[in-house]
């Protein structure tokens, strides 16, 4: 198969590992990329220094194209009483682990919308692709990464969305269905459709003149087949990706990940500030925020639940991290590499032709 995308970008492959903030690392986007892929590198949680650090890493381990991605959320409004307000809402579960949650909350995540000083870093060693989620930057910083050579892409999650992406001069479209793991990545936060991947394909293929690149619920061959025959010139894995020898979760992650609790995901702001997709655990079904509206904004409710996770994982309960995954998570396959797990999808994909 070649498409459009592939030759643009030089890929042997109709396939993009997600960019995944913990645990997509340097070695498992150097591995997609060597092995025919696009690897991808979630630099959104980066500091300027970090960031800078990981892109030299990756050229040391590759000279293939790879994709870093950034988020574009509105930088949080701060409120202390809200703030307040939600630590008071977690009191119980903090009594149990025996601490407490530092305030002020901290925005621990900086929006690429106005971080200047990571745009430079972008301008300064420009990647082959750059990736943007929760939006898009302003339309100068679009135009200096276009006229630097890169390739950009960034997620929709409808119809309203994909076409603000057309207007705004980026290449590529991710269709993100309902089923992904990990944030929606949604311009408004208040506002999600909640569209499956496969409709979202459609709607994006035959309405709007860029590649669409589908992302959601896609595990293995099958469903690559499936997203390529309605309109998709690639497919995003994220969740497949997760067990892989390279991936960055740790054993409390990937045991649940082999367990049957990776049959039950749900998308819940409560953990983060904004709608992402997890495998159930105590902090989804406990933590409510249905009745009020105390959760403080993203990413400031992150670092409220990073807290409560490192109190509650040091006394060895692994309840109320961030396990993000997709509703396939049971289909995910353990003991690879990232080059063997790409090497089987293809395969896996040949023979659906």
């Amino acid at each position: 198969m070649s498409t459009a995308l592939l030759q643009r970008l030089g890929l042997a492959h109709p396939i993009i590992q997600a960019p995944m903030a913990g645990t997509s690392t340097v070695t498992m986007a150097a591995a997609a990329s060597n092995a025919g892929a696009l690897g991808s590198l979630a630099l959104g949680a980066s500091s300027v220094t970090q960031a800078r650090e990981a892109l030299a890493q990756l050229h040391a381990l590759t000279d293939k194209p790879f994709n870093v991605n950034f988020f574009c959320h509105q930088p949080a409004v701060l409120d202390g009483a809200r703030d307040a307000a939600w630590i008071a809402h977690l009191q119980g579960h903090l009594d149990e682990f025996g601490g407490s949650i530092k305030l002020p909350l901290k925005e621990i995540y900086r929006s690429f919308v106005v971080d200047t000083e990571m745009q430079q870093l972008v301008l300064e060693l420009p990647p082959a692709v750059v990736s943007f989620h929760f939006g898009l930057p302003q339309a100068g910083v679009i135009q200096a990464l276009k006229n630097a050579g890169v390739f950009l892409m960034a997620t929709a999650t409808s119809l309203e969305e994909a076409r603000l992406i057309e207007a705004a001069g980026v290449d590529a479209i991710v269709a993100q269905g309902i089923e992904a793991g990990g944030h929606r990545g949604i311009f408004d936060e208040h506002k999600d459709e909640e569209i499956g991947t496969f409709a979202l394909v459609r709607l994006l293929s035959t309405h709007c003149r860029l590649p669409v690149i589908a992302a959601g619920g896609i595990m293995d061959g099958a469903g690559i087949a499936a997203a390529l025959q309605l309109g998709a010139q690639a497919v995003q894995l994220g969740t497949a990706f997760l067990l892989t020898r390279e991936s960055g979760a740790n054993a409390a992650y990937r045991n649940l990940l082999k367990s049957s609790r990776a049959h039950h995901t749900r998308v819940t702001a409560a953990i983060s500030g904004r709608r992402a997709r997890g495998i159930v655990n105590r902090f989804m079904e406990e933590i409510d925020i249905s009745t009020a509206n105390r959760l403080p904004a993203y990413p400031a409710a992150y670092d409220a639940a990073k807290q409560l996770h490192a109190l509650a994982s040091a006394r060895d309960v692994h309840e109320f991290g961030a396990h993000w995954a997709g509703q396939g998570a049971a289909l995910i396959r353990d003991g690879y590499t990232v080059g063997e797990l790409v090497h089987l999808l293809v395969q896996e994909w040949r023979a659906q032709a």
